[in-house]
């Protein structure tokens, strides 16, 4: 899915959400505290690259609320780091997460730091 530029406009302050590196992540998924890693991706996205994880794609997230874990860090990813934004805007604004954790950068950025 291509963002259009309307979409850029729905994150609002991106700067006060949680953001991991992919360096940092990398190393937490290699300890047994590993966050729990959702894909917001579409299928098709994720099938040519795939660091792991869950793929709930960013338009059906809100139907797909069950298969979040509340209770421990998740880690939601995208390509550039913007509809797993949206996504953890839209979940805390609604339904209250304060867990989720975004990828920053995404997986252009971690394609650039780790050789996929």
């Amino acid at each position: 899915m291509r963002m259009k530029k309307k979409d850029y406009k729905k994150i609002k302050d991106i700067e006060s959400l949680k953001n991991i590196s992919a360096s940092d992540l990398n190393d937490l998924m290699q300890t047994d505290d590993a966050p729990v890693l959702i894909d917001v991706r579409e299928d098709w996205e994720k099938e040519m690259f795939d660091i792991g994880g869950a793929c709930i794609p960013l338009g059906s997230i809100m139907e797909r609320l069950d298969e979040i874990p509340t209770d421990k860090p998740v880690v939601l990813y995208c390509e550039k780091g913007i509809r797993s934004a949206i996504a953890i805007q839209r979940l805390t604004a609604r339904d209250g997460f304060t867990n989720l954790i975004n990828l920053e950068g995404g997986m252009k950025t971690w394609k650039a730091n780790f050789d996929l």
